[in-house]
């Protein structure tokens, strides 16, 4: 499987933030997919012979899949690239359908989809596009700054269920996460709920709310001052959110979520993401990946509060 390196990169702002999570992008227009007349006048719009590579996966990686593709159409006017949401399972399946060009991911594939990708003739091809730092939020109001793995794990399993066992006010801890197709959901589960143990059978608590997007989660800790959530640090908002200090275990420094930690390694709940491709790609995809990985589609990841691969 291919795979980027990445080298140190210096820190951008984050510029912008996009929305939606079904999107059709022509002429320079994000049509959302809700609004099916407006699509199929695009659709309709677009020389039968021009080139479209179907983009679809992960919610994490949305935004920055519908950034890249509109400022792709600088580079390649004709080419047009619909992206779609869903979660990274639901890129996955798409890629081992032969459904999509491009699967976006944001965990490491299963070795059964790889097995049900080779006896579809699917060979996954890996592409890392990304970093990104998960962040854990709160609300405004909640004292609690500091975290440790250990409790986090605690806390989503349910043995910690009052704020007051972590130096909080006296009430019980609504917990927050994303649903169970999403890769995010996956990682979480895998890194901090199983804190990295493959023999671990640990799961989220029965009353944990699973949220449909960033959005849910981002609503919920805004309104409600005893959840917690975890997110996408591209996906954060500072002024409606309250992001925690994690340490990899008691013994190691509270680190705060933030570009620079999640390139250097120091803060200790960072995944790369995925593009996938059903083989190598060659022509539009191969050229389109590229991009993606070169200054111009890494300057968007940075501009987004992603961690980019190279210095944009």
């Amino acid at each position: 499987m291919q795979q980027a390196t990445w080298q140190p990169c210096r820190l951008s702002p984050i510029l912008c933030r996009l929305s939606g999570h079904t999107v059709w992008l022509s002429l320079f227009i994000l049509v959302l997919a809700a609004c099916s007349p407006a699509v199929e006048l695009a659709s309709a719009a677009a020389p039968s012979s021009q080139r479209v590579i179907q983009n679809k996966g992960s919610d994490t990686l949305v935004n920055l899949a519908l950034a890249w593709a509109e400022a792709y159409r600088q580079v390649n006017p004709d080419l047009l690239i619909a992206v779609t949401g869903g979660g990274s399972g639901t890129g996955i399946a798409s890629l081992i359908n032969r459904t999509v060009d491009i699967a976006n991911v944001s965990r490491h594939i299963k070795e059964e989809e790889i097995d049900a990708a080779h006896a579809n003739g699917v060979e996954p091809t890996e592409f890392i596009v990304a970093i990104d730092a998960l962040a854990i939020v709160v609300n405004l109001a909640n004292p609690v700054s500091e975290l440790t793995i250990d409790q986090l794990s605690a806390i989503f399993t349910g043995q910690i269920d009052n704020w007051k066992e972590l130096g909080g006010n006296d009430a019980p801890i609504i917990l927050l996460s994303r649903e169970t197709n999403s890769g995010t959901h996956v990682y979480f589960l895998e890194e901090v709920v199983r804190q990295g143990d493959s023999g671990s059978k640990a799961i989220f608590a029965p009353q944990t709310l699973l949220m449909p997007s960033s959005v849910g989660i981002t609503s919920e800790i805004r309104r409600n001052p005893n959840a917690i959530g975890y997110d996408g640090l591209g996906y954060v908002d500072p002024a409606h959110e309250k992001l925690i200090a994690v340490a990899a275990d008691a013994g190691s420094p509270y680190v705060m979520p933030t570009v620079a930690t999640g390139m250097d390694g120091s803060y200790p709940i960072a995944r790369p993401l995925y593009m996938y491709t059903a083989g190598q790609p060659s022509d539009a995809v191969a050229e389109y990946l590229a991009w993606i990985q070169g200054p111009q589609g890494q300057q968007i990841v940075a501009e987004l509060g992603f961690v980019p691969l190279i210095s944009p």
